[in-house]
């Protein structure tokens, strides 16, 4: 018999909560509920979950006091969801270390989905050296990418970039987050710099650059690797 993988949602709204605990339930997760911050870190130490998903408004601290202190012991994913919804909310949720952020009222099937994406990038080998999304690959020992096993050619920059998002396929990156990683702490405010690059590479990897199934963007927000089957 496999051992489910649980989830904290911390969210003040029962009505929320019991939406959230059915629907995760029925997809065999074993749900923990907390109605304000305190409690969810309380159940996101003593739990052991596999992912934490959290609303920003609640009644003791907001959500984004929460993601500050659990990511100074914890890199359990976390899932922000929430009515609040403007470019700056979500890119402070990001940067301060939530892994996605989905906005009230919520697509289950959309949630669902990010939550597998989630789990599925934490449960990788870190030391794994290839790794495979739809006819795309990328080996790290030889920094070759392939796509139906024909090297793709990239210069030095586009092959760091696309190798940050695979390390992170599924998960949300901030313009400022890559910029940082890529071309340091000075470059944050370059996002057009970034889409530049950005739009080489799709034309490099995608079948069609203007309707890419492999980096999507999150408009205002940053960029995603996307896992295809």
């Amino acid at each position: 018999m496999s051992v489910k993988n649980t989830i904290v949602v911390i969210d003040d709204e029962a009505q929320i909560r019991k939406v959230l605990s059915i629907t995760l339930e029925a997809s065999d997760y074993k749900v923990v509920e907390a109605d304000c911050a305190k409690d969810g870190i309380l159940q996101a130490a003593t739990a052991h979950p596999q992912l934490v998903i959290l609303d920003i408004g609640l009644p003791d601290r907001d959500g984004f006091s929460v993601i500050k202190e659990l990511r100074t012991w914890t890199s359990i994913p976390i899932i922000i969801l929430s009515v609040r919804n403007s470019e700056e909310d979500i890119v402070k949720a990001l940067d301060l270390g939530a892994d996605d952020y989905l906005t009230k009222p919520f697509n289950s099937s959309e949630l669902l989905a990010r939550i597998r994406a989630s789990i599925r990038r934490t449960q990788q080998p870190s030391e794994e050296n290839v790794i495979s999304t739809g006819d795309l690959k990328i080996d790290y020992s030889s920094r070759v990418v392939t796509k139906n096993k024909k090297e793709i050619k990239l210069t030095n920059t586009e092959y760091l970039l696309l190798a940050l998002l695979f390390k992170n396929m599924g998960k949300v990156l901030t313009h400022g987050f890559i910029l940082r990683e890529i071309w340091g702490p000075s470059s944050t405010e370059n996002s057009q710099y970034l889409r530049v690059f950005i739009g080489q590479i799709r034309k490099k990897i995608e079948d069609d650059h203007a309707d890419p199934k492999y980096i999507t963007t999150e408009s205002g927000v940053g960029y995603r690797m996307r896992f295809v089957k």
